[in-house]
């Protein structure tokens, strides 16, 4: 861990404050959290449909030679309940800057000036890459699985019965937002082992050490996950064997620029 300074230490007494005063502000934080997911929510409850045809587009594509496919509903509140459930996701897209910037209002004064100076940076890239992950599932992942799946419809005819695609409209969403949201969590690796790495609960030896059952752990993961096909899994697996590997090396560039910084305050004393 970096070395804390007079200074820091100094900062950090300024900032103590009684636990009520701690709570009332984590109040203030979860309340202001709230609105603005409300505030999205709304906003997104105007835009549900086109929401919902977005996510739905994949399907739409892979369906397009084949006009009398469509998405069915089987109960009288389906649709409705699924637009609810669009407009929250949405909501909390569009929220969770605002909500990361009170999380880090409320957490930040705890903080060291070097520790501040070292997390904001991961705070700023989680909704990068979790975006990546939510477009590299969507983009690439999403058509190959649909293709997949719909391999298995059958005609029927000579006495047999044809299986045809009838897909729900609102387990379809939940096949959408499970696999965006998987995708996205998964794709958080190297801000994790990063951070585990700046405060030294792990190192780049330990990591490249361990890194035949790291990918032993990714395949078992993405084999839970994805949807039971092989191409679904492999999407996965790939790209995050290639992110446990970026990790190694920002681990090691994070190793190596604190004992520069280490030693050049050494050398300042």
């Amino acid at each position: 861990m970096t070395a804390r300074t007079k200074d820091d230490e100094e900062a950090i007494e300024a900032t103590k404050a009684p636990l009520l005063e701690h709570l009332v502000e984590l109040r203030k934080r979860l309340v202001w959290s709230m609105v603005a997911l409300a505030i999205g929510f709304f906003i997104s409850w105007f835009f549900a449909k086109d929401i919902y045809a977005f996510l739905a587009a994949p399907l739409a594509h892979a369906l397009a030679k084949e006009p009398n496919h469509h998405l069915i509903y089987t109960a009288l509140y389906e649709t409705f309940f699924t637009y609810l459930k669009v407009a929250l996701f949405a909501g909390l897209c569009l929220a969770f800057p605002f909500i990361a910037a009170q999380a880090w209002l409320f957490i930040a004064p705890g903080l060291y000036k070097q520790e501040r100076k070292a997390f904001l940076p991961f705070l700023a890239a989680t909704p990068v890459l979790f975006l990546m992950g939510a477009s590299f599932v969507y983009y690439i992942m999403m058509p190959n699985a649909i293709r997949f799946f719909l391999g298995y419809e059958t005609q029927g005819g000579n006495g047999a019965l044809g299986i045809q695609l009838q897909a729900k409209v609102s387990e379809y969403l939940d096949f959408v937002t499970t696999l965006i949201f998987a995708f996205g969590l998964s794709f958080q690796m190297p801000v994790l082992l990063t951070l585990l790495g700046r405060v030294g609960l792990v190192n780049s030896k330990q990591l490249r050490s361990l890194q035949r059952y790291a990918i032993l752990g990714i395949v078992v993961v993405a084999a839970i996950i994805t949807p039971p096909d092989a191409l679904s899994m492999i999407s996965l697996v790939i790209p995050m064997i290639a992110l446990y590997e970026i990790s190694i090396w920002l681990v090691w560039f994070t190793e190596r620029r604190r004992a520069k910084e280490d030693a050049a305050r050494e050398a300042s004393t």
